[in-house]
């Protein structure tokens, strides 16, 4: 128990379930933070208030932003004939923030994993395959982990769509190598010499 009160305990205690932060680093985030209140707290609960009421998933992506369509979606100058399949909004940010990609994206919302549950029909898949076969994508890019269930999903999303080119991310991608922990320069690489799948 903190000596700040119920209050503040609470904030730590939220602040400790957001990845990447234990107890003690959540403490030392609120400390700093109420330390510099004016600069940091009210601010970031002013940020936290409009973005918990704006927030919302795209609904032809999946992507995070303020509207029905994310503004990759509705960008005309995106290549509306190649998709981008990941994981994760995180994974597609990562793609975003290589700068490489000028296609759209597709979110999952996960993997396929048998030890945690998730089926097909727990993921975007069909939306995926609506997509393709509903528009003129010529090429889908599986960028997805190269993990065991990250293969596993890409072959089953490979057998599910006809009459596209179906391709993965190549090199640059390690073995079990997440993409929103890869660098500008290996996304860039594995995105530039992909192959088919």
């Amino acid at each position: 128990m903190t000596e700040g009160g119920k209050e503040i305990e609470r904030l730590i205690d939220l602040m400790a379930r957001l990845p990447g932060l234990g107890p003690r680093s959540a403490r030392r985030a609120v400390l700093q933070m109420i330390k510099k209140k004016e600069l940091l707290l009210t601010p970031l609960a002013r940020a936290m208030v409009e973005v918990a009421e704006t927030a919302r998933l795209c609904q032809t992506c999946g992507n995070i932003g303020s509207a029905a369509e994310c503004d990759i979606c509705r960008d005309p100058n995106r290549d509306g004939a190649v998709i981008c399949v990941v994981e994760d909004v995180a994974d597609l940010w990562a793609l975003e923030r290589a700068g490489v990609f000028k296609g759209r994206y597709h979110v999952l919302g996960g993997i396929l994993s048998a030890l945690d549950g998730v089926g097909p029909e727990d993921l975007r898949i069909p939306q995926l395959a609506e997509r393709v076969r509903d528009s003129q994508v010529s090429e889908v890019i599986l960028a997805l982990a190269a993990t065991i269930d990250g293969q596993t999903t890409a072959h089953y999303i490979a057998d599910q769509l006809d009459g596209v080119t179906v391709t993965s991310l190549a090199q640059g991608v390690p073995i079990g190598g997440e993409l929103d922990y890869l660098d500008d320069g290996t996304i860039t690489a594995a995105l530039t010499a992909r192959k088919s799948f």
